[in-house]
């Protein structure tokens, strides 16, 4: 076996040949799941019609893939350590590939849900490997800070096309396309990375606790499930419950990795100062903008009328500013400064976040694109930045712990978020004023939901449904600009931190040790 100490002379001098192949087919896992956790939200109406849940096993079939995949995905990151997280992403390729096929063909909202469930199982392997062999591939940290960007841009751009990819499949074919399309690319992803791929691997990892792994599981999906329940019910009995035995179970989980000799999750890496403050600080930034991301789409289409299509066409500029800025986000980082990148793009999205507190029902597009594509650059900067923090601050043998813990904060972000600005937004928009002479049961079912007051206001005769759905639209903007102006203060808040935990951070610029393997 090559030494350490020679592997890493020879990667200052030798790079790995096909690195930048390797790459592409690292890209092509992470803009799978992307666009995956994008087009479920367009199938949903047209799979509601054929396999007709009730409102509970819609709610499931939606939260299930999320609340999975964040229970396991410090878990995956740590097996990918131990078994080698080549293996780890290509069995999952393949499982996620498999199980895509049996969430297009479900017969009934139970088999959907389970299907969706394994879906997570399997995503929650794909993610932490590609982002820790990244780390193992490029040993030069000028390339690893461009192959993170890259990286970056594609789950960034997979988020924005999956609208434009589901809207048009959804147009001409049924909703089980929307997961027949990762076949193909599970298929390249298999056949190129067996050939491309270095394995690596912590050498000396320990065994994979399994009590860890269940306390971790039970105590993310515990939390993240009270969080949003909460938000969208109201705290019925279960609902703390619930909320407390997961708190209790990720507090154990910490005190047991402290104690075994070789943990799950290195407890450690948190004294890192840069490696705590760039989780923190994308777990923020996730938070105060996934409402953003979540009800804009509801915007385009039920307050100004878009199709599925020309939605997703709209949300386009946040992926064009997203993936420029990742590409370049390193080397602004080493030409000025760490802190002052990742605070100045979580700067300039609480801005824009501050900016959409005075939208109306009839703002134009102009500004909606100018707002998506500072919030994609801003987004671009941090993002890209903060994940090279958190690799570069942790061993590579550790690079899957480390990695899963920045996917993990990515989830958490987005479940809190969705859940406290949506009982924001959802607050305000259920006390718009009934038009006199709307029945009970109408005015009920449009205080549901935008979408319900839609439904409700075309049943209705004459200018009624036409006052009815101004008023619903009103009172669900009124609900966005609130919403908007947490996330700013959010937003604001985190470059502020991020400029302090920051301090003094900086990017690698020598050529670093490759991992054994």
């Amino acid at each position: 076996m090559t030494s350490p100490h020679r592997t890493g002379a020879l990667s200052a001098h030798s790079p790995r040949p096909g690195r930048w192949l390797a790459l592409s087919v690292l890209v092509l896992a992470v803009l799978l799941v992307a666009v995956d956790a994008t087009v479920l939200g367009l199938a949903t109406p047209f799979l509601s019609e054929d396999l007709k849940p009730t409102g509970n096993e819609l709610l499931w079939i939606g939260d299930i893939y999320s609340f999975v995949l964040a229970g396991l995905l410090v878990s995956m990151g740590s097996l990918g350590d131990r078994i080698g997280r080549k293996k780890l992403l290509l069995t999952g390729a393949v499982a996620f590939g498999g199980i895509s096929v049996l969430n297009a063909y479900a017969t009934t909202p139970g088999m959907m849900i389970v299907a969706r469930a394994l879906l997570g199982v399997a995503g929650a392997t794909l993610m932490p490997a590609t982002l820790a062999l990244i780390r193992n591939i490029f040993h030069d940290p000028r390339e690893r800070s461009l192959a993170i960007g890259i990286w970056g841009a594609m789950a960034s751009a997979g988020a924005a096309v999956g609208p434009v990819v589901g809207g048009f499949l959804l147009e001409h074919f049924w909703w089980g396309s929307v997961f027949l399309i990762n076949l193909p690319v599970m298929a390249v992803l298999v056949v190129v990375g067996a050939r491309t791929l270095p394995e690596s691997k912590n050498p000396d990892p320990g065994p994979w606790d399994l009590l860890s792994v269940g306390l971790s599981l039970v105590g993310i999906i515990g939390v993240v499930y009270a969080v949003k329940e909460a938000a969208s019910h109201g705290f019925a009995w279960d609902v703390p419950v619930v909320g407390v035995a997961g708190a209790a179970a990720l507090c154990w989980f910490v005190r047991r990795q402290l104690t075994l000799p070789s943990p799950l999750l290195d407890m450690r890496l948190f004294h890192h100062r840069g490696f705590s403050g760039a989780v923190l600080a994308d777990l923020l930034t996730i938070l105060g903008l996934s409402g953003l991301v979540f009800f804009l789409s509801q915007y385009l289409q039920l307050v100004q009328g878009r199709g599925p299509l020309e939605s997703g066409l709209a949300e386009l500029p946040a992926a064009v500013g997203a993936v420029t800025a990742g590409l370049l986000a390193g080397k602004a980082a080493r030409r000025y400064s760490v802190r002052s990148v990742v605070a100045g793009g979580l700067g300039a999205i609480g801005v824009c976040l501050a900016a959409l507190t005075g939208i109306s029902q009839t703002t134009g597009y102009p500004m909606f694109g100018a707002v998506l594509l500072i919030v994609g650059v801003g987004a671009g900067l941090s993002f890209t930045v903060t994940a090279d923090v958190i690799l570069s601050s942790v061993p590579s043998e550790h690079a899957g712990s480390a990695s899963a813990v920045s996917e993990t904060a990515y989830e958490l972000g987005a479940a809190l978020g969705i859940a406290l600005l949506g009982s924001i937004v959802t607050g305000v928009y259920r006390d718009f004023p009934t038009p006199p002479g709307v029945p009970a049961a109408t005015a009920s079912a449009a205080h549901e939901s935008l979408g319900g007051a839609v439904d409700a206001a075309g049943a209705l005769p004459g200018t009624l449904g036409a006052e009815l759905l101004a008023s619903a639209r009103d009172s669900f903007v009124d609900g966005l600009r609130l919403a908007s102006g947490v996330g700013a203060v959010v937003l604001l808040a985190t470059a502020v931190a991020a400029w302090f935990l920051l301090r003094g951070q900086k990017l690698e610029d020598g050529p670093v040790e490759a991992a054994t393997h």
